[in-house]
């Protein structure tokens, strides 16, 4: 479990196919930290995924097939900068939202342009879950805990404050980019709860 406040920015070494999966490797801003031995989940852009070896300089994960097609991790290149999440301990504060690190879909970067002295970012939404929105609720894009504005039935929007662009990779991000999107969890357990009920009206 995550909450989605970014705690560093790591960058991508390599990205290389084996033979039982692709191995991401990346720069480990953490190597004085606790939480980062063999096995440990690390969010990676809001994706969870699994340390291959206790990380020291450098920190590895196996990726699937599946893993690349649904997320934003597959276009990675050499120097690609990633956010970073270490799994949230059970005395932690929880300063986001709660964050699993399975992302729902990637989004398309619309807009994304100063608008007096914001930012403001406007992405498009598979219309497969534009029913997870709703203004002023949260949503994880690219592992960042952010508030939902403007709604649309193909689109959402966010503000980033100063502070979310010195501390992610958003600050890096254009036009036509993809951000990896995981839709508030609370939103999909109500939606399975109550879709029985519905249906039988």
């Amino acid at each position: 479990m995550f909450t989605g406040i970014v705690e560093e920015v790591g960058q991508v070494l390599s990205l290389v196919e084996e033979k039982n999966s692709w191995v991401l490797h990346i720069s480990n801003p953490f190597p004085s930290m606790d939480g980062l031995d063999e096995g440990a989940s690390l969010a990676l852009n809001g994706c969870c995924l699994t340390l291959r070896e206790d990380a020291n300089k450098e920190a590895s994960f196996d990726l699937l097939e599946e893993t690349l097609e649904k997320t934003n991790l597959g276009g990675l290149k050499s120097g690609s900068l990633l956010n970073l999440e270490r799994s949230l301990q059970s005395n932690g504060r929880l300063g986001g939202h709660f964050v699993t690190g399975h992302i729902d879909a990637c989004g398309e970067i619309l807009v994304f342009e100063e608008q007096g002295k914001n930012l403001y970012l406007q992405v498009k939404v598979p219309s497969t879950h534009t029913h997870y929105l709703v203004d002023k609720g949260c949503i994880a894009m690219n592992g960042c805990s952010l508030t939902v504005c403007d709604v649309t039935d193909e689109s959402f929007a966010v503000w980033l404050i100063p502070h979310t662009l010195a501390k992610t990779n958003l600050i890096t991000c254009k036009v036509g980019d993809f951000l990896n999107l995981e839709f508030d969890l609370l939103a999909k357990y109500v939606e399975k709860f109550s879709l029985p009920a519905l249906e039988k009206k």
